[in-house]
């Protein structure tokens, strides 16, 4: 799983002319999903989002996060973030297929509800294609990517494929 998270001052999302989701100070979040990404994914993402200290304190330093600040989160689904040039054509067989990267956005968005205040964590609209408009602060733009690993023995020494997160 990844995501590109820009600090913004304002930043919202348009289908068909009309907005659908805005936000003021806070995190514009684009989110790309892969093929075998599982809820260990999701969930090193949310802690992420909500804990990379990106945003100015008293002393103009980078100590804040989004949750100190109590900010708001606009998030996007952006499957083109898993894509793969070949020459000049893209190709996008390494992100999520649509009937499975639907839900499972929902559930990212879910937990990452959860885990903050729900009326805080806005999104755009799933399969539409959107206008994103981001008015970037500083400018700040990370990328991050959930980094799971397979290991190849449980406790007890069997082989066995196991997803494990940082």
């Amino acid at each position: 799983m990844k995501a590109v998270i820009q600090r913004v001052s304002k930043a919202s999302v348009s289908v068909d002319g009309e907005i659908v989701s805005s936000i003021g100070n806070g995190l514009c979040v684009l989110i790309g999903m892969k093929r075998d990404d599982g809820v260990a994914d999701m969930k090193y993402i949310v802690r992420k989002i909500l804990n990379t200290r990106i945003f100015d304190d008293k002393d103009k330093k980078w100590s804040a996060s989004v949750v100190d600040k109590k900010y708001e989160i606009l998030c996007v689904s952006q499957f083109t973030l898993y894509h793969v040039l070949k020459g000049n054509k893209l190709d996008f067989h390494r992100a999520m297929p649509a009937q499975e990267s639907e839900p499972f956005y929902m559930n990212f968005l879910a937990e990452l509800r959860k885990a903050y205040n729900p009326e805080l964590v806005k999104d755009g609209k799933f399969g539409a294609m959107m206008e994103v408009c981001i008015q970037n602060s500083g400018p700040v733009t990370l990328e991050i990517e959930s980094s799971t690993k397979l290991t190849c023995n449980d406790d007890a020494g069997n082989a066995e494929n196991k997803r494990i997160s940082d």
